[in-house]
């Protein structure tokens, strides 16, 4: 069970001793913890949220439209350009350090593959139940991974700046908040993600009793801290419940979305992988039903919906039976389909209690739908106004934007 990974009797789990410099920092970021919890929009716009406050921009990986994810360089643009939270996803290193990768697997966004000195650590390893080849941050110490550079992950976005950044620990994450915060007057929340505890608690190498006892040397255990944990599994959200006070997030996945604009489910983004593994037949849908999201509320804050979920799209077939190829393009992607009307899963949450914050949110014009008329903004608009109460974007800039009425 996860559970017997968050052990209390581990050494990094016994005693936590504040630093009086991180301490002193704790409390002048929280003396302007509004900026997480009910800032007042500056623009005037009235949001339907949770408590009124404007919705939270989140910098996915920091602003990874830009530069390559999960680099501190990343995550300051993502601060420079207006966003309220960075997010680094966290797996750990063989010798027990947290570094923010985007999977255990970090062959497509390190330039681990051209490293003969590292040929020999390619292997197999069970990923929530699916095999993956290649070079796993659980196979490296963290001076190892230090040799190493990240590169952009997304053949469709700039390859310029491959080769120039290291993997950051989270340590040197939750520094840069600190720092930015008191360099920007606002507060600059850090929202990580569990990446795939199980996997993790397999290796004998758990994420949160590190993770938990990091946050405490920075003073960050309260509601009203500047930090929000995140998982895709429920288990390790339960046991974390019982140690810290900072908020936690359900986040919610699915497969794909078809041509009626449903999301599917399909293994392994069908359910929590915990589920898979206690034979727990529920789904992430079934997450967000009003007898879920009851659920989720007794030990998490939020949800962290997958945005279809929240309002999804629909193809257009033509006489064939094929979809119609709306932008002539010659292509069929989400700009062919058109939006269909929002379901009640926002309203249903912030009933049980919860907020919600969408994911993920891109420029990038086959991603965007033909209702959006190749506008990003129109996007996030429309989820505003749908009453989110934060999302998750790859281009924080457009997004503060758009929440600014631009």
């Amino acid at each position: 069970m996860i559970e017997t990974g968050l052990s209390t009797s581990g050494n990094y789990m016994t005693t936590f001793k504040l630093n009086a410099t991180h301490l002193a920092l704790a409390t002048a970021v929280l003396l302007s913890a509004c900026a997480q919890t009910g800032m007042t929009a500056k623009s005037g716009i009235s949001y339907p949220t949770l408590n009124g406050a404007q919705p939270l921009v989140i910098g996915h990986r920091g602003a990874s439209g830009y530069l390559p994810e999960h680099t501190l360089a990343s995550y300051k643009k993502a601060i420079e350009q207006g966003a309220d939270f960075i997010e680094p996803d966290l797996v750990v290193t063989k010798d027990g350090h947290l570094v923010a990768r985007h999977e255990p697997n970090i062959t497509a966004t390190t330039d681990v593959s051209a490293k003969p000195e590292f040929a020999n650590r390619k292997t197999t390893h069970k990923v929530d139940g699916v095999n993956e080849t290649g070079w796993f941050a659980t196979d490296f110490t963290l001076a190892e991974l230090r040799t190493l550079r990240a590169k952009q992950a997304n053949p469709v976005r700039d390859a310029s700046f491959n080769g120039q950044f290291q993997i950051p620990t989270f340590r040197e994450i939750l520094d840069l908040a600190k720092s930015e915060s008191m360099r920007t007057g606002r507060t600059i929340g850090v929202y990580p993600e569990t990446k795939h505890p199980t996997y993790h608690v397999d290796a004998q190498l758990p994420i949160e009793p590190r993770l938990l006892a990091l946050l405490a040397e920075y003073g960050y255990t309260q509601k009203t801290s500047p930090v929000i944990i995140q998982s895709f599994e429920v288990s390790n959200l339960k046991a974390m419940r019982k140690l810290t006070q900072v908020r936690l997030v359900q986040l919610v996945d699915g497969d794909d979305v078809n041509a009626k604009g449903q999301v599917t489910l399909a293994a392994p983004y069908d359910k929590p992988y915990d589920f898979a593994v206690n034979k727990d037949s529920r789904t992430f849908a079934d997450l967000l039903t009003p007898k879920g999201l009851a659920e989720v509320k007794t030990y998490a804050d939020g949800i962290g919906p997958w945005k279809p979920y929240l309002a999804s799209a629909a193809q257009v077939m033509g006489a064939d039976g094929k979809p119609r190829d709306l932008n002539g393009d010659g292509k069929i992607s989400d700009a062919d389909r058109i939006a269909l009307p929002p379901t009640d899963v926002v309203k249903n949450a912030h009933a049980a209690g919860l907020f919600v914050h969408a994911y993920t949110f891109r420029s990038e014009q086959p991603g965007l739908l033909s209702d959006y008329k190749g506008d990003p903004k129109a996007e996030y608009k429309r989820f505003f106004e749908l009453g989110v109460d934060g999302l998750f974007s790859d281009f924080p800039d457009t997004a503060v934007a758009a929440r600014a009425g631009k």
